[in-house]
Parts: structure tokens; C-alpha cells; sequence
């Protein structure tokens, strides 16, 4: 009798602990859901910008006018589905607004050049970018940068900067930003993605 007692006893306990185990993993399923879900969902873009040897570094800083520079534009793409990328090129100088990271919203500058890529999931891809500028000779502690060429298209610019004179010279800045387009609501979205070259032109000729 002893031994019939205590194997009932030991079936009950194995009984109880398997039950304990089903509840844990009842209780845990929810959660675990959750994490999965959450990983899921870390989407993100890439942009960069290269330097001529597809490095990140020798970027473009003094510039000489009519001289033609060679970057390289990048996009990755982690948003788990094949997407559709425009890249919006601008310039601006020192007193013109850039993109708002805090409100993510773009510049209201006009866009100069325009990049559409179509990139898979995982996948990244580069463009090259060139681009010459025309500049006048500084007048008054002022320098108008009159055209900029952006992969062989000329655009007339008439820009002017003022002499900084914490960083001693004529300052402009070329922006890239990253839009994208959503098929929920068919429109292209601005991305919170922006990359720029600060150029300076403090060495100018006659255009």
C-alpha cells in the first residue's frame, strides 16, 4: 500500500507541474507576441553621403568655381518591402532655413534636382553626384554664387552669403533629402532623413 500511495503521489505532481508550465507559457505567449512585434516593426531608411573614392571621406568642403566635384548620393533601405525613394537636392546659405529634425518637416526651399530609386528590402544603392559652381568676387563682405551645375544640368542660382566671420568665409550649404512614397495614402513622404556639404567659396573668379 505504501507504494501505491506514493506513485499516485508522483503522478499528481508531475500532473500539477505540467500544469504549471501551460500556464506559465499561456501567460508568456502575450508578451513574447509583443517583443516579436515590436522587433518586427523597426523600419528604417538610410541615406549617406561619399567622398570621390566611395569613402566617407575627402567630401567636398573649398570650393573652386568651375571645378567639378564628385560625390557619391546612398540609400538603404529596412522598411521590409521593396521602396520607392525620391531624393530631393537643395541649396541654401546661412540665413535660409533647413529641414526641422524637431517637427520633421522639410525645407520649403525649391528643390533643384530630383533622385527616384526603387530599391528592395535589405538592398542598398548609390548615385554619383557632381556638381561645379560660378561665383562672383566678394563685394562689401557679400558673394553671390550665380550658377550651380548638378550632373551636367546648369541651374541659375543668384544666391548671396555674407562674410561669416567666426569661420572666416563665404558659406553655402547643398542638402539632400530623403522622401518616400506610401502606398496607404499615394502620396511621397517626407522621410526625416537629411544629409548636406557645407561649400566654401571663399576663393572666387569671375564667373
Amino acid at each position: 500500500m505504501q507504494i501505491t500511495i506514493t506513485s499516485k503521489f508522483s503522478n499528481y505532481k508531475l500532473i500539477f507541474t505540467a500544469a504549471s508550465l501551460i500556464g506559465l507559457l499561456l501567460i508568456a505567449t502575450p508578451l513574447l507576441s509583443n517583443i516579436i512585434h515590436l522587433q518586427e516593426r523597426e523600419k528604417f531608411s538610410e541615406l549617406y553621403l561619399l567622398g570621390p573614392e566611395k569613402m566617407a571621406q575627402n567630401l567636398p568642403f573649398n570650393i573652386t568655381p568651375n571645378q567639378t566635384y564628385t560625390t557619391y548620393l546612398g540609400v538603404g533601405n529596412h522598411m521590409g518591402e521593396t521602396t520607392y525613394y525620391t531624393c530631393k537636392i537643395k541649396l541654401r546659405n546661412q540665413t535660409e532655413n533647413p529641414p526641422d529634425s524637431s517637427t520633421q518637416t522639410p525645407s520649403s526651399l525649391p528643390t533643384l534636382y530630383e533622385y527616384n530609386f526603387i530599391i528592395p528590402n535589405g538592398e542598398n544603392h548609390t548615385e554619383p553626384l557632381t556638381f561645379s559652381t560660378t561665383t562672383t568676387p566678394p563685394t562689401k563682405n557679400i558673394t553671390t554664387l550665380k550658377t550651380l551645375t548638378l550632373n551636367d544640368i546648369n541651374y541659375n542660382i543668384d544666391k548671396t552669403a555674407q562674410y561669416d566671420p567666426d569661420n572666416k568665409g563665404y558659406y553655402y550649404q547643398l542638402f539632400i533629402e530623403l522622401w518616400a512614397y506610401n502606398p496607404t495614402t499615394q502620396t511621397t513622404q517626407y522621410q526625416n532623413r537629411w544629409v548636406y556639404l557645407w561649400l566654401n567659396t571663399t576663393t572666387t573668379t569671375n564667373p
